[in-house]
């Protein structure tokens, strides 16, 4: 491996239904179920009012933008993303659920424009459109040569981490699951025979130890293990006492990495015994460009981290993020003032938890280093 390094790409949510779809070249229904609004294509009239207009239909490389140029020089071993959207044509939706995401099967190949290793299912939206819809989803995925991990045709296929094979040896293993904390409903965990996410009501030590067990039984000399997590409010910065000890547990059983996701913008970045914890990764696609609320978080700024690390230990080697923001419904490199305000967010909610972030000289974006080294930054 390049460097006697293991690089993984890491994001938070890929919301590619509602809006997104809308602009794809097979739309869905556009009928939405919201208080406000009841037509998907209401969302790109506000990308719309703020960006300028949006081509219809658009290539399906067009949400990714510029972060598909950002991954290809990264050429990262493996990417992982939260795909937070059902990928199917069933209209059996959740009745009293406020927001539905959902993508046409035929508007896929945006999806496979990025790549993705992993597409983690564990989130509050996969299920939106009943368990006709996930097992449609799982099919589409499977169809297209995608691996998906925390949602199966069962609890055990829920449970199965993805697996991706690296050069010269060695697989890195992805692990997901999904909190009520998300919005994730219980009804929504696989059963025996159900399909479903796999489902943990709360980060609590038992659900860190059977884990944690399960890590220990599939991982292999050489291997990594990612241990992906859909938990957490959409908003604020700080990381409840439990998440933060059910984080280190895992890490203290064997997981090399954890990767958390739900928030609408990034949250710290941790440094636990060697091994990175990202608490929230933040919206990485979405239709939210022109809604209002919120500002002072920044959600409209997207994280792409590239995560190094020491394939014999799984520790950290370091950690390099780019920063882009959507125009038009389509991601593009963040102004320099952008990056500086991100920066300073990040450092600040992040040197409580070991790391320091700085501005990345070789890349322009953003550099993560354990704090003990942030006076030898230049």
């Amino acid at each position: 491996m390049r460097g006697d390094t293991l690089t993984l790409f890491l994001c938070g949510d890929v919301m590619l239904g509602r809006g997104v779809d809308q602009i794809l070249p097979h739309p869905s229904d556009p009928t939405l179920w919201e208080e406000y609004i009841r037509d998907a294509r209401a969302y790109v009239e506000l990308a719309e009012a703020v960006s300028g207009p949006i081509p219809r239909p658009v290539d399906p490389a067009w949400p990714w933008g510029d972060a598909l140029a950002v991954l290809d020089d990264a050429a990262p071993h493996a990417r992982i993303v939260n795909l937070e959207t059902s990928v199917t044509r069933s209209d059996d939706r959740e009745h009293g659920k406020a927001v539905l995401y959902r993508m046409n099967p035929d508007n896929l190949p945006c999806l496979a424009a990025a790549r993705p290793d992993v597409c983690v299912l564990a989130n509050n939206h996969v299920l939106d459109f009943g368990r006709r819809g996930l097992q449609e989803t799982l099919d589409s995925l499977a169809g297209a040569g995608l691996r998906t991990a925390g949602a199966g045709r069962n609890a055990a296929g829920a449970r199965r981490p993805a697996v991706v094979p690296l050069p010269g040896g060695g697989r890195v293993l992805v692990f997901a699951l999904s909190m009520s904390s998300s919005g994730v409903p219980s009804a929504w965990a696989a059963g025996e025979d159900t399909p479903g996410v796999h489902y943990v009501a709360e980060p609590s030590d038992a659900a860190a130890a059977a884990l944690g067990h399960r890590v220990r039984e599939a991982k292999r000399p050489g291997d990594v293990a990612v241990v992906s997590v859909h938990w957490g409010s959409n908003w604020g910065y700080g990381v409840p006492r439990a998440q933060t000890r059910f984080a280190h547990a895992l890490i203290d059983a064997g997981v090399d990495l954890v990767h958390g996701h739900s928030s609408h913008h990034p949250r710290p970045l941790e440094l636990y015994r060697g091994h990175l914890v990202l608490y929230g990764c933040g919206d990485f696609i979405d239709d939210y460009e022109g809604i209002t609320g919120y500002e002072q978080y920044r959600d409209d700024l997207r994280l792409a981290c590239f995560a190094s690390l020491e394939p014999d230990t799984g520790r950290l080697a370091g950690l390099r993020m780019a920063v882009l923001c959507p125009r038009r419904m389509r991601l593009r490199p963040a102004t320099g003032a952008d990056r500086a305000w991100l920066r300073e967010t990040l450092d600040r909610i992040s040197r409580a938890y070991g790391l320091r972030v700085a501005a990345d000289p070789q890349g322009g974006g953003l550099r993560a280093l354990p704090a003990e080294r942030a006076e030898r930054w230049a």
